[in-house]
Order: structure tokens, then sequence, then C-alpha cells
């Protein structure tokens, strides 16, 4: 999509400190962390949401290769020992800010049992 910023980023048009990437995800830093660890798992195809990952096999797809990354970026950060949230906001309720599928790998310090 010409106006995502993480297509731009997947394309190598804006630049990101990359954890982590293959032909299908690409995980980075986020800019505004709000832990040790805040990365973002965001497949390079674009797709707006979680929702439409049902849409058709080649969209689920995509969702096994997010999962697939999760343990590689969780080992790279050093967080896969002590745990870490996984999150994904849906819609703009949701707290989705950007319309391209993403997850939050969240960690690096005690988050405790609240998600709010």
């Amino acid at each position: 999509m010409q106006d995502c910023i993480f297509c731009k980023i997947a394309a190598g048009e804006i630049p990101a400190k990359v954890v982590y990437e293959n032909e299908n995800v690409i995980a980075f830093h986020d800019i505004k962390p709000v832990a040790p660890v805040h990365v973002l798992i965001v497949p390079k195809r674009h797709v707006s949401d979680v929702i439409s990952l049902a849409s058709d096999d080649e969209r689920a797809a995509l969702m096994q290769a997010v999962l697939q990354a999760v343990p590689i970026v969780a080992e790279k950060m050093g967080v896969a020992d002590k745990g870490f949230r996984l999150i994904n906001n849906c819609g703009t309720e949701g707290g989705q800010t950007v319309m391209h599928l993403h997850f939050h790998m969240i960690g690096g310090r005690d988050l405790g049992e609240k998600l709010l």
C-alpha cells in the first residue's frame, strides 16, 4: 500500500532498527517503546488487521510466518526465557493506529498481570 509506513519500512524506503527479517516478516524496534524490549513483528505483505487474515489461505500463511518469527525475535531480544507479551491491536477502538497488521513484543521487565 502506497502510504503505509510499515510497507515502506518493509521495502527499505524508511529506516528502522531491524531485529529480524526474512522473505515474509520484518521485526523492528518500536519508536515509542513502553518497556525495555518493544519490538514490532510485521508481515511484509500489506494486510490491514488480524480479522482479514481469514479471507484466504495465502493471508492465513502470513500468520504462520509471524508465529514462526516470534521465538526467533524473543531469543534475539533476550526475553524468550523470562517471558514477554505479544499484543495485537485490531481496529481503531482496539487501539490500532497503523492499519497494517502488526504485533507488539513487549518485555524486559516484570509486566505484572494487568493489561491496563
